[in-house]
């Protein structure tokens, strides 16, 4: 005869789960807000009921047993359908109301996520949103671990090193818009007269690389140009790549929404791609997460707010 399942509450859940994809009792707690006395206490509570263990010790790493995996496993659908719950007895009611967390890159800071707040303030006053700064990948853990209900992210479709379509593997993930790559010269730049600049024409320049994906993006679109670039600076702050461009250190590429954070340096223009090289932007949720109505609402108004930021527009050089 079946032996009955002693009753598991959402907390364990969320702890097992998070001890898992962290590999470490005290790295689990502080994703999760609590003390490591806590958290170890409440997973001895939870194999105590159980009759067996859920985490074991292998090295240095905690790891999940089978039957920890098993409760991990189910963990992030049964957090969803209870905030799917939560949501309908709101509206129920009659109110849009709730918390959403929402995880973002750094250029969706200054650009889409003003936009966004404008939007909920002004049609769904009683949703709350909470924002941290991340890249990509750091935010689509944040999902995993339940530590965000959103992550905006990007990725270069068609570039071999892009490791976003693994990431968020087991996700819901929506394309909600694309942003253009723009060339960023010097102003008296040999091309910067022209309306568009293939890659080809600066195979002989000095070149100025930002963030770790977008340095891989960059290689992967040399190489597709038939050269390797000669990458002099490495930085991802975009107002140092800018002032470094406009000493004529090097020529560099930058997202629209990056070059939208802030006026243009002076002396530096900015010019489409011959190629029309652009960066698909995406909103990624846990599976069944957008059948929580708060959050159904954050991700319309934020592909609303994406929309308003990424329209093509003309090209601009800095005020003299």
């Amino acid at each position: 005869m079946p032996q009955p399942v002693p009753d598991l509450s959402v907390a364990e859940l969320r702890i097992v789960k998070a001890v898992g994809d962290t590999g470490s009792v005290t790295a689990a707690a502080t994703a999760l807000g609590y003390s490591q006395p806590a958290v170890s206490q409440q997973i001895r509570r939870l194999e105590t009921r159980l009759g067996m263990a859920v985490v074991e010790r292998v090295g240095r790493r905690m790891r999940l047993t089978e039957a920890g995996r098993i409760l991990a496993r189910h963990a992030t659908s049964i957090t969803t359908a209870l905030g799917a719950v939560a949501g309908e007895l709101a509206d129920l009611g009659g109110g849009r109301i709730g918390t959403v967390r929402l995880v973002g890159f750094p250029s969706a800071s200054p650009t889409i996520l003003p936009r966004l707040m404008r939007r909920l303030a002004a049609s769904d006053p009683g949703l709350s949103l909470t924002y941290v700064e991340a890249e990509p990948p750091e935010a689509v853990a944040a999902v995993r671990s339940d530590r965000a209900d959103i992550a905006l992210t990007f990725s270069h479709p068609g570039d071999g090193t892009d490791a976003h379509g693994d990431s968020i593997r087991g996700l819901d993930a929506r394309r909600i818009g694309a942003e253009d790559l723009l060339l960023v010269l010097p102003d008296g730049h040999a091309r910067s007269t022209e309306d568009v600049v293939d890659l080809r024409a600066l195979a002989d320049d000095d070149w100025i690389a930002g963030c770790p994906r977008c340095r891989s993006h960059l290689l992967d679109s040399c190489e597709r140009a038939g050269f390797a670039p000669r990458i002099r600076f490495e930085t991802d702050n975009v107002a140092a790549v800018e002032q470094l461009v406009a000493q004529g250190v090097g020529v560099a590429t930058l997202p629209r929404l990056a070059v939208a954070s802030f006026p243009l340096v002076a002396g530096v223009i900015t010019r489409p791609l011959a190629s029309g090289d652009r960066r698909e932007l995406h909103a990624v949720s846990a599976r069944g997460a957008a059948g929580v109505p708060a959050v159904a609402i954050v991700l319309s108004h934020l592909a609303a707010a994406v929309g308003d930021m990424t329209a093509p527009g003309p090209e601009v050089a800095a005020a003299k």
